[in-house]
């Protein structure tokens, strides 16, 4: 299982002031150092670093469970995280993860809160489901997407 970070192209082009999944252009901020995860590097954003902050769909298309939500980014360059450890974006107690299948929506019965410890173990529990395409990391509080696991 590996980790996967929003795609370069469309982080590049959020970062160049193109409209987020809400037509509006990113806000640009600086980051307090409180908890502003990137989700494309897949670190903290540091205290007085620019950042972005706009709404994203991470579904290549428009249908009822594709989800838009806030996410922060570094608002200059950054390489692109991801790989099988744990991204240091995830510093929080736990997480939501969640199926989707090869048609971008839910798969009923395999979201749930778990422990950040916990992720890979459950993200390969809900693999052995074979309607499961990709999984979901999002907020436990909020739901906000966090970055995405692929087999």
């Amino acid at each position: 299982m590996r980790f996967v970070a929003i795609p370069t192209t469309v982080v590049r082009g959020y970062q160049a002031g193109g409209p987020d999944a809400n037509g509006q252009v990113p806000e640009r901020m600086v980051s307090d150092g409180g908890g502003n995860p990137c989700r494309h590097c897949l670190k903290m954003i540091p205290a007085g670093a620019g950042m972005l902050v706009l709404a994203h769909r991470p579904f290549p298309n428009l249908q009822p469970y594709a989800e838009v939500g806030p996410i922060f980014l570094c608002a200059d360059p950054c390489e692109a995280g991801g790989g099988e450890a744990l991204p240091e974006v995830l510093d929080s107690p736990d997480y939501i993860v969640r199926g989707y299948g090869p048609d971008d929506r839910i798969v009923y019965g395999t979201g749930g809160v778990v422990a950040t410890g916990a992720i890979l173990a459950r993200a390969g529990e809900v693999f052995g489901d074979a309607r499961v395409a990709y999984v979901h990391v999002r907020s436990a509080r909020n739901n906000c997407y966090q970055c995405r696991i692929d087999r």
